[in-house]
């Protein structure tokens, strides 16, 4: 991370308690400041790329403004994972593929892990095994490349877990008593989110007060929606593994985000043709369609097929840009860091 991603991200740790929240633009500015950290080159030390894992202390107000100004958003309940590249639009659309709408991507999606969905119940001292294929494409010379990430990330992250980007490994050490991670990883925090897709909306918002709240999805402002939206992405691109009912409340709850559209023809990783769901956030810099993300599914049995994303690396005239694919491979629950099933 730059040492200007660096003071930013101080910036927010030393933000008062009792400060006002941050309005629209300052929102926006932080918004864009992040995303930028998030696209640096420096992956060993930053431990950010092309799945953001943002560790950062939490506190009081300080979590407030965290959530507000960068979208790090930790549910009120907690206080106390793809691949990259905005698609061109596809020349054709196959007639199957035409006029889908996001919600009824995403409702069969649900529908689809509810019906297929592996259920795990781990003990609190073993660790989730997964292992991730990434494909990238050099936008500039067609270069393509491939890894193999495998994380074993601690249950209830109370052990240090051994993390991979991109092919790049690192030894993550437990959370502090005051440090929080969004989207939570350990189960504990994960068993606490709503299976009801409403109310799991409703939990992510941000409380700053008692007589801040939203009791219904009509109360919720174009701002919050966006903050959701982040949130919820987050949560299924980083949490590949989820207890039992998340993920198909996840998908639902997408589906209700005003924004989200479908993208029709679109290849995954295993050169399979499926639609894609993206996302057109009103309040992010330069209006920015969902940061190059897309969840692609299969066109009519809407199961899961992979991410496709985007990364840079350098900066001006050396930046370079990567289209990414990914899926994953597999997964398990072991009892030992480093063990495969």
């Amino acid at each position: 991370m730059s040492d200007r991603g660096i003071d930013e991200l101080r910036a927010l740790r030393e933000y008062e308690a009792q400060a006002p929240p941050l309005d629209t633009a300052t929102r926006n500015r932080a918004r864009a400041r992040l995303f930028a950290a998030m696209s640096a080159p420096d992956v060993a030390t930053a431990r950010v790329g092309r799945r953001p894992v943002l560790r950062i202390a939490l506190t009081g107000g300080v979590a407030a403004a965290v959530a507000a100004g960068v979208l790090v958003a930790l549910p009120d309940h907690d206080k106390g994972g793809r691949d990259g590249g905005r698609a061109a639009a596809p020349a054709t659309s196959a007639p199957a593929l035409r006029n889908v709408s996001a919600q009824t991507v995403l409702n069969g999606a649900a529908a689809y892990e509810r019906k297929h969905e592996r259920v795990a119940s781990p003990r609190d001292d073993q660790f989730v095994y997964t292992r991730e294929i990434i494909q990238e494409t050099n936008r500039k010379t067609g270069a393509k490349k491939s890894y193999v990430d495998e994380n074993w990330r601690s249950v209830d992250g109370s052990q240090r877990s051994w993390i991979m980007e991109i092919g790049h490994g690192w030894w993550s050490p437990p959370l502090k008593d005051n440090e929080g991670m969004w989207p939570p990883q350990d189960w504990g925090t994960l068993r606490k989110l709503p299976t009801d897709p409403e109310k799991l909306i409703l939990s992510l918002l941000l409380k700053s007060g008692p007589d801040d709240r939203n009791d219904s999805l009509d109360e919720i402002t174009e701002n919050e929606w966006s903050d959701i939206h982040f949130s919820l992405t987050g949560l299924l691109k980083l949490v590949p593994v989820m207890p039992k009912g998340l993920r198909p409340a996840a998908y639902e709850a997408l589906g209700m985000v005003p924004g989200v559209r479908a993208v029709p023809n679109q290849k995954d990783a295993k050169g399979r043709t499926g639609v894609a769901i993206t996302y057109d956030d009103p309040v992010a810099p330069g209006g920015s369609e969902g940061f190059g993300s897309f969840f692609i599914f299969e066109p009519r049995t809407h199961r899961f097929l992979g991410f496709r994303d985007e990364r840079s690396s350098g900066s001006g005239k050396n930046t370079k840009r990567y289209i990414q694919l990914s899926y994953l491979d597999s997964w398990a629950v072991v009892d030992k860091v480093r063990q495969r099933p």
